[in-house]
């Protein structure tokens, strides 16, 4: 039977080098925040109940972000260092034997294939910890690695309080480790804060067990990129550029075309299927769905939403929290969003908005219209310049158009209203009354004409 595995992910510090006002693992980097990458790699090597996020800094916000994977927390409710914040876990994992990882929020480009690894050599090494270290050329401002003439860990030395000799060193400290749970829980409350800081260091604890008689091990990870932790601006544009790389690579190792890749912006929990091919500068976010067969245009921007096999996206169209069925042709400079629902084969055109709208198979919106709130039948053709007045100033109301109309252009339709199926409605028509089935609406004034009215008017001046 394998070893029960708990992971720990500190991610309890505001990060004040980012200067901003969120904690550091609510930043952003390849479509998800810093916290979520780190978990989903933690659940690729134990289940989410046995994945502990230490809270701090806006501790309500990271936990409402996270608790959806069923992960548990613990509160550090004062920083006072690695150590100190390892230690908030004690009274709930003690009791477990088995391994325990411990991870940071504001590392997400591990591996789940390294976490694997790591939790491999600790489970058939007799040491009572291994942590992932790596060679820099430039080390500088990272704690190193200090092996003994066994090629084991004798110490982590932090940057500030090396001598020039461990400075030459190029192994860097990760600060990811595998313990034997025994032992940590055992040693973790002998760490001290005779320090500069006056805080709790985790690193101390390589020492504390040496000084037990137990062997700490070194895995090193020839991917430095790996072990990128986030202090920075600089680094969260850097590690969003490596998220984006890896996503492209992915996709077109998958099957999709993606054309000029170093244009496009993926987000990592994207979804594409094979034959669809991506125009440069487009950008799919969120939690994407698309369809095989697809072209995604130039420009586009879609976020949360599902497109069904063969769409297409003209250039320039804006999609959100929508879902369009198959063979739909959408755009150019068309916008979707609030929940629209496209059926197969619809046209929606240039300049064309939906909001909240349902607009069923064969329907065409071609041209310059606003459909908010409505219910297009199937086979409906929309003129241009149409748009349904769904807002009375107080609420929202709908316009439900049954299949086989026809909407003359420059149309007006005043919610609530209902037209019904196989009905026409002439061009330039105010339509404030429900119109019943085949039946033909005109809502303007009747033209009249003056002749010779401009020449009279032109001899006046």
């Amino acid at each position: 039977m394998k070893s029960p595995l708990n992971v720990v992910i500190l991610a309890a510090g505001l990060g004040t080098r980012m200067k901003s006002k969120r904690a550091k693992v609510l930043h952003r980097a390849g479509g998800l925040s810093l916290i979520e990458h780190v978990v989903a790699s933690a659940a690729q090597i134990t289940a989410s109940r046995n994945i502990t996020v230490v809270l701090g800094h806006q501790s309500d916000q990271v936990k409402a972000l996270v608790s959806p994977s069923g992960v548990r927390f613990a509160e550090q409710k004062e920083q006072k260092g690695t150590g100190h914040a390892l230690l908030t876990c004690r009274r709930a994992l003690a009791s477990t034997p088995g391994l325990v990882v411990v991870l940071y929020g504001d590392c997400p480009l591990l591996a789940p294939a390294t976490l694997q690894e790591l939790v491999r050599r600790q489970s058939a090494s007799p040491a009572a910890a291994t942590v992932i270290t790596t060679r820099l050329a430039d080390p500088s401002g990272y704690g190193r690695i200090v092996f003994d003439q066994r090629g084991e860990v004798r110490a982590i030395v932090e940057h500030k309080a090396a001598t020039p000799e461990q400075l030459a060193i190029p192994f860097i400290n990760s600060g990811i480790y595998c313990f034997r749970a025994d032992l940590l829980w055992k040693h973790l409350g002998k760490i001290r804060t005779d320090n500069p800081a006056h805080e709790y260091y985790l690193t101390d604890i390589v020492e504390i067990l040496a000084r037990a008689g137990h062997r700490v091990a070194a895995m090193e990870v020839p991917n430095s990129r790996e072990l990128l932790g986030i202090n920075t601006r600089a680094e969260l544009a850097e590690v969003d550029r490596i998220f984006r790389e890896r996503k492209v690579r992915e996709l077109m190792r998958d099957g999709v075309t993606i054309e000029k890749p170093e244009t496009v912006t993926i987000d990592a929990p994207v979804r594409i299927a094979p034959d669809t091919i991506v125009e440069p500068f487009a950008q799919i976010l969120g939690r994407t769905k698309i369809g095989e067969d697809c072209r995604i245009g130039a420009c586009s921007v879609i976020r949360d939403s599902t497109l069904a096999a063969g769409v297409e996206i003209a250039p320039f169209t804006s999609i959100a929290d929508s879902q369009i069925e198959t063979g739909a042709r959408i755009g150019p400079f068309a916008r979707l969003r609030g929940g629209s629902r496209i059926g197969a084969n619809a046209r929606i055109g240039n300049f064309v908005e939906l909001k909240n709208t349902r607009f069923a198979a064969g329907a065409k919106a071609n041209h310059l219209a606003y459909l908010g709130d409505a219910e297009i039948g199937e086979s409906t053709n929309i003129g241009a310049g149409t748009i349904t007045c769904n807002y009375d100033g107080v609420s929202k109301h709908r316009t439900r158009i049954g299949k086989d109309a026809f909407v003359g252009s420059n149309s007006t339709l005043v919610a609530p209203i209902d037209i019904g199926k196989g009905s026409y409605i002439g061009a330039g028509s105010v339509i404030t009354d429900p119109v019943p089935p085949d039946a033909l609406a005109l809502g303007r004034a009747r033209q009249v004409v003056k002749k010779g009215w401009a020449a009279k008017r032109k001899k006046k001046q």
